[in-house]
């Protein structure tokens, strides 16, 4: 299968359409637009804030089918993720298909489109075992209510985040048999840069401020992911909310912001004011570590503003 129902125009140009919709990704975009094309289930493993769920949400929308939303968690029971019959309809009518209510996995199955299962190494086994059903024969048996055959475009698409080991549980070998894998890793600064700049615009703030205000948002984020005191830094997310926030403060102070650039001062603590209230709660310190996440931003903070430029500095 070249490419799934819906689709318009050859792959080559899907992929041209997609690829106006996400900043950078163009590798991975390839690979899962081939993958799903050629009618493949696919696990992208990455932390998140990489773009993942942009990806499929381009691709679906391109190809006209729906994306299916599905959290992995230990309430993701069977019966949560095929559909169950309606209670007062069945004291009423007995079973029938006519009183099924279709869950996330019969509703993509239906409607060909991608079941997207954040979380996947979360979910329960007898939940993973329902959908090996369904990737593997294309349909499933739903008691009372008849078998469900899955539409061409219908696709398995799941995700887990290989930084965090807490609440999850190992894929059996025959859920890996079934599912191709793509590692998706952070995007470099430039796209970043890129990527906050389309979701956190600030017309207010002149061009040279917001500029700047951008890069420090994406360089402190990304210097979360290499600091020795943390496990787990801050996806692109974080830079994106703590530009919103930093021009939401600069706005607080018109009389120190000046006609072109704000006072140095205001500047830098609005920069850590944003920086605590966008990304202590999206950082995770080493077990061993005792300073709150606060003192640790506050760190890598004096590193960018204080310690970076001084190093620079000729002489």
């Amino acid at each position: 299968m070249s490419e799934p129902r819906g689709g318009r125009g050859t792959l080559a140009q899907v992929r041209d359409r997609v690829r106006a919709r996400v900043v950078g990704r163009e590798r991975e975009l390839d690979l899962v637009l081939a993958a799903v094309a050629a009618g493949r289930d696919i696990l992208l493993e990455g932390p998140p804030g990489t773009s993942k769920s942009t990806l499929l949400r381009a691709i679906t929308a391109e190809w006209g089918i729906p994306l299916v939303f599905v959290e992995g968690n230990a309430d993701l029971t069977p019966a949560r993720l095929v559909g169950h019959h309606n209670p007062a309809r069945v004291l009423r009518e007995d079973y029938s298909a006519d009183n099924f209510v279709d869950g996330p996995l019969v509703e993509a199955m239906r409607n060909g489109g991608f079941l997207y299962i954040e979380e996947f190494n979360r979910a329960p086994e007898d939940s993973l075992n329902t959908l090996l059903t369904a990737m593997a024969e294309r349909r499933i048996a739903v008691p009372r209510a008849g078998e469900v055959v899955a539409r061409d475009t219908f696709r398995v698409i799941a995700s887990m985040n290989p930084y965090d080991n807490i609440g999850t549980t190992r894929l059996s070998t025959s859920v890996h048999d079934r599912l191709c894998r793509l590692a998706i890793t952070y995007q470099d600064a430039q796209a970043e840069r890129g990527i906050v700049a389309l979701r956190a615009p600030l017309t207010d703030l002149k061009p040279a401020v917001y500029e700047r205000l951008v890069a420090d948002a994406v360089a402190l984020t990304r210097a979360t992911r290499s600091h020795e005191d943390i496990r787990q830094g801050s996806s692109v997310r974080g830079a994106i909310d703590m530009t919103l926030v930093a021009g939401q403060l600069l706005n607080l102070h018109p009389e120190r912001t000046g006609p072109a650039v704000p006072d140095e001062t205001l500047y830098r603590d609005v920069v850590y004011d944003s920086m605590v209230v966008a990304l202590s709660g999206r950082i995770f310190l080493d077990e061993t570590v005792e300073a709150t996440p606060e003192q640790v931003l506050r760190q890598i903070w004096e590193d960018h503003f204080i310690l970076g430029p001084a190093a620079a500095a000729p002489g």
